[in-house]
């Protein structure tokens, strides 16, 4: 009812172990593609390899790193002419009736979203549950 939602658009929670390449909440489509695709593939390797060498075998993101996440790429967009009364297939526009609940792609950029999603895993993939 509120469009997707996922954790930096790699992973949504309520499915461990699921990563999602290029998924609602990223740069993705936004960006060069082929570089957010590489710097999906990156992250999602090292973050398997994290929860390997810390003996586990799960990782999900919590509710709330879920949510928060949402807020940031709508606010993000704010403003932007993505939002400001915009009918297309990226908010669900093309669909009679569907509710649209805001943009869902992060557009502040590439290299920032990096070094966010890079920050997270400096900080033991916090946003995460690991077990």
């Amino acid at each position: 009812s509120v469009g997707p939602r996922s954790y930096l658009g790699l992973m949504v929670h309520g499915f461990p172990n699921m990563f999602v390449v290029t998924g609602p909440g990223s740069p993705s489509v936004i960006s060069n593609v082929v570089a957010s695709i590489e710097q999906h593939v990156e992250w999602i390797t090292d973050c398997l390899k994290h929860v390997k060498s810390s003996e586990e075998s799960t990782i999900e993101p919590l509710s709330e790193s879920q949510e928060a996440w949402g807020k940031v790429v709508s606010k993000t967009a704010e403003g932007s002419a993505f939002t400001l009364n915009c009918k297309s297939w990226y908010r669900g526009s093309n669909v009679p009736g569907k509710k649209t609940g805001g943009f869902p792609l992060y557009i502040g950029g590439l290299n920032v979203y990096k070094k966010l999603c890079n920050d997270i895993a400096a900080k033991g993939y916090e946003g995460f549950q690991i077990k």
